[in-house]
């Protein structure tokens, strides 16, 4: 068991978000659900909490109503290996939702996602400060992050 789980607070609909996400992370599945008794709060039967694993990384999801809903405070980021895996997570956790800008996105549930080539790092960890420069200045321009234009910029 891993010591840390990040829990994801829906509104009433954890198990349609935990499907969709189960079905785009390959090593993927629902361990178990957990549903409202008599007690409540919400309708007796309905999910409650639903524990799962994305790319074995182990998930926590609640419905616990509209109190707290997702902001970009949070956001889960996909590391990818190149153009191709970018392209896949990047169409799959933007279908019905929204892309925002520098790689970011939110699902239909309203979850950001930070979908990364492994290179952006890579680069990044280069002591060139004039080509950090370049690499933030071409990742600002981009919504979806580019490989090629990345790799572009780093050479200057």
């Amino acid at each position: 068991m891993q010591r840390i789980t990040p829990f994801l607070w829906f509104n009433t609909n954890a198990e349609e978000a935990v499907n969709f996400y189960t079905s785009i992370f390959k090593n993927s599945k629902i361990k178990q659900v957990s549903r409202y008794g008599e007690s409540g709060p919400g309708p007796k039967g309905t999910v409650m909490v639903i524990f799962f694993e994305l790319d074995g990384q182990d998930f926590m999801a609640l419905n616990g109503g509209p109190q707290f809903p997702f902001t970009e405070a949070v956001s889960l980021v996909v590391n990818c290996k190149g153009q191709e895996e970018v392209d896949y997570y990047w169409d799959a956790l933007c279908a019905g939702g929204k892309p925002v800008q520098c790689g970011w996105l939110k699902d239909k549930f309203g979850l950001s996602w930070q979908v990364v080539p492994t290179v952006f790092e890579k680069l990044m960890q280069d002591e060139d400060q004039r080509k950090q420069d370049r690499i933030m200045q071409a990742v600002m321009g981009m919504v979806k992050l580019d490989v090629d234009g990345l790799e572009r910029a780093a050479a200057g």
